[in-house]
This record gives structure tokens, C-alpha cells and sequence, in this order.
């Protein structure tokens, strides 16, 4: 038996906080991550009262949260646009750690081939002001994986020096993105993984990529859990499903699905 806990994305449901939290209870979720990046869970839009309102309606369905979404959609590729874009992540990392979890995961930009292309530069000086601030909560910006392969990303974290920006491990996108093993890249970033999304798509390295429900695309999910397994992993399997006509039954058929890999 795998030491894994099974996470469900709440915006998934594509319903209201409350109806959303009573489906991620009813399907079986253990966890739930929640975008906190524009609407009613925005830092900015939710007063030190809603958040422990929110805290506690989560507690009350048996639920803790695994992570915040904090990508705010830009990366971090810009120097005009990362300075509010930084503080905009450590306002969120503030709520995540209020709401008793230490993950925001969130997206980069892609990592150029180069270390020495001004970009990677650009994106080197971000990272490490969220880095440290993380550090300084005991707490993780935690990177999805995709964009770049999983090498190439681990040699962009070994230069930060740190774990405050981490790995949020999500297999389907390294498979339908980059071609990537996604089994590979475990081992590869084994010391960065803090939380990671259940998610599966087709094999291919041109949009539009092609996502499907748990165990009907590419991800090797026997390797993939092992290999998570290996390298001493034991949170949160998130349940994203980006698209689809039937959200809950997706998500509902995925939480069954990684509940008979990992007993």
C-alpha cells in the first residue's frame, strides 16, 4: 500500500464553494486544492473572518487542503510585470499558510535551453525572491511541470539553493507536452516533489494537447506511483480535470481508480 492521500482540484467541479465542497466529501476526496488567484478566495477578496469561515466549512466536510493555485497567468519572464507579480504570490502564500497548508503551486514560464539567455536570468531573480520568502514560512512555491522537460527544470532548481520554490509533479502534462517520461522524471526531481496532480492526457508535443480521464491516456501510473513510492513522496494525489462534459463523474471515477493502485 502506497503512503499517498488523494486530493481533489475544487474548481473542477465547476459549481459554487459550498455545493463544490460537498462533492469533493462525496466522491471520497481526502484534500482539496483551490485557485485563489481572482474571485471570492483572492487574498485581496477575502477578509481574516472569510478565511477561517472557509477553513472551517472545509474541516466540517472531513477535508484539509492540500495546496493553493497561485498561477497568475504571466510566469515569471517579465522584469516590468515580476515585481507585482511577486507580491501578488507571497499574498497568497500568506493565505495558504492561514489555511493551514505550506504549497502554492503555480507556473514559471517556460525554462529556456540556455543559462545563459537573459530570460533564464529574468526568471533565476524571481524565483529566488520567492524562494526566500517561502523559506521564511517553512513553506513551498511549488512549480508544475510541462513546459520544459524534467531535467531541464531540476537544473533550473539546483541553482536557487534552496526548496522554498519546489516541484508540483504533474505527469500528463510532461507526457502531453513535452514528450517527457513522466516515470523519469521522478528520480529526476525526487528532491523537489511536495505535491503533485492526478491528471492523464495522450502522448504528442503539439497543442491542442489532449487530456483524458484517469487511466485512459499515456501516464505508466503503475511506474509513476512507484517511482513516487522511491523516491519517499507521501502526499497529496490532486484530481485535475481541465475539461470534459462531466466533471464529477470524472473526478469521481479518478478517485476510485488511484484508490485501487495505491491499497
Amino acid at each position: 500500500m502506497y503512503p499517498f492521500k488523494i486530493g481533489v482540484m475544487l474548481d473542477s467541479f465547476r459549481l459554487p464553494i459550498d455545493q463544490a465542497l460537498a462533492k469533493a466529501e462525496e466522491v471520497g476526496g481526502q484534500g482539496l486544492q483551490v485557485y485563489a488567484t481572482y474571485g471570492e478566495m483572492a487574498p485581496e477578496n477575502l477578509s481574516a473572518k472569510a478565511r477561517k469561515e472557509f477553513l472551517n466549512k472545509v474541516k466540517s466536510h472531513g477535508l484539509v487542503i492540500s495546496a493553493l493555485c497561485g498561477d497568475l497567468g504571466k510566469g515569471f519572464t517579465n522584469p516590468e510585470l515580476n515585481p507585482e507579480l511577486i507580491e501578488k504570490s507571497k499574498r497568497i502564500l500568506d493565505l495558504a499558510v492561514e489555511l493551514e497548508t505550506n504549497v502554492v503551486t503555480t507556473h514559471i514560464g517556460r525554462v529556456p535551453d540556455d543559462p545563459a539567455d537573459e530570460v533564464y536570468k529574468i526568471m533565476q531573480g524571481a524565483c529566488h525572491e520567492l524562494a526566500e520568502y517561502a523559506d521564511s514560512l517553512k513553506a513551498h512555491f511549488a512549480i508544475e511541470t510541462g513546459p520544459e522537460p524534467a531535467a531541464r527544470l531540476r537544473a533550473f532548481l539546483d541553482t536557487l539553493g534552496s526548496r522554498g520554490v519546489a516541484v508540483n509533479y504533474d505527469p500528463a502534462n510532461l507526457t502531453m507536452c513535452v514528450d517527457d517520461d513522466a516515470v523519469a522524471g521522478v528520480y529526476e526531481l525526487k528532491n523537489y516533489i511536495v505535491h503533485t496532480h492526478a491528471k492523464d492526457g495522450l502522448r504528442g508535443t503539439k497543442p491542442p494537447y489532449v487530456e483524458v480521464p484517469l487511466g485512459q491516456g499515456d501516464v505508466k501510473w503503475d511506474g509513476y506511483l512507484k517511482a513516487l513510492h522511491d523516491v519517499g513522496f507521501k502526499g497529496f494525489l490532486t484530481i485535475e480535470r481541465e475539461c470534459g462534459e462531466t466533471p464529477e463523474k470524472d473526478i469521481a471515477m479518478a478517485v476510485e481508480f488511484l484508490k485501487g493502485k495505491i491499497a
